[in-house]
């Protein structure tokens, strides 16, 4: 307990006493207790407000993404063939990828109007060679994060479907029913709190993204893509105001357990009547 203290709680409390002040690093002003100025600062700041609605949007479009990806890539490693378990091992590798990495790689390599794949196979349908990254920014993030995150969804969902009885899939067969209808009518409701447990962990991470954001755009152009982390990073490290950029910090934290608290308490009540079942 004194160890989770130290390394949480305790920098929240540092976190939430330097939001009092107004404290810029490379500023000749000395330190000064402000109250919550930093808080309604942050509550008119545009660029804040654009951050917070960037994170929304772009959070929701890569976890919708990566669901339906990866729902699909475990509907086709479920079934029998030769080659399966290699095929796994290949569709869960992008996620043990850092994340970094990752990105300098689809930046230079798929990206790239130049060099990349992407460019490439544009130019060859005759649509030009495409700057993703300047032309497409937002996409190019959500494409690239929903690569990753994909793949634990395909996880999280194979063990679903392996889970699902055989018998049952069996007697709707002997009763007429096809594969569409056993789909919608089984297999989905058995796999709803597979996919509500992936929503929430996928959203939970999703909502921190940042080295995507500082490798591929940073957060340009004109803050388009700049989200809560990487504007609390800007605010601290490039722009020195660490009251401000922990005003940032603490809104950030509270945004973040206000999503997460309903959806947790969804996904276990879900489980727990499972498990009465």
């Amino acid at each position: 307990m004194l160890v989770v203290i130290a390394v949480t709680q305790a920098p929240f409390a540092i976190t939430v006493f330097y939001s009092l002040f107004r404290w810029n690093l490379v500023s000749t002003s000395a330190r000064r207790f402000v109250g919550i100025k930093n808080y309604v600062d942050a509550v008119l700041d545009p660029v804040f407000l654009k951050a917070i609605a960037n994170t929304a949007g772009m959070t929701v479009s890569i976890v919708v993404c990566a669901i339906v990806v990866g729902g699909l890539l475990a509907l086709g490693l479920h079934r029998s063939f030769v080659g399966r378990g290699v095929a796994r091992t290949l569709a869960v590798t992008p996620f043990f990828v850092m994340p970094v990495a990752a990105a300098l790689f689809w930046k230079a390599g798929l990206f790239d109007p130049t060099f990349g794949l992407l460019g490439w196979s544009t130019s060859a349908l005759g649509l030009g060679r495409i700057n993703w990254v300047s032309e497409y920014p937002r996409v190019s993030i959500v494409i690239l994060t929903a690569w990753q995150w994909s793949s634990f969804a395909l996880l999280i969902l194979l063990a679903g479907l392996q889970s699902f009885p055989v018998e049952v899939s069996e007697a709707s067969s002997i009763d007429g029913a096809g594969r569409w209808l056993s789909f919608r009518r089984l297999m989905l409701p058995h796999l709803r709190p597979f996919i509500e447990l992936t929503a929430l962990l996928a959203s939970m991470y999703v909502l921190e993204n940042f080295a995507a954001i500082a490798t591929l755009t940073a957060g340009g152009p004109a803050y388009a893509t700049t989200n809560l982390s990487y504007y609390v990073y800007l605010e601290a490290f490039s722009a020195f105001d660490l009251g401000q950029a922990s005003a940032y910090g603490v809104i950030t934290l509270a945004i973040a357990i206000a999503l997460v608290m309903p959806m947790l308490r969804v996904v276990a009540g879900i489980f727990r009547s499972g498990g009465r079942a």
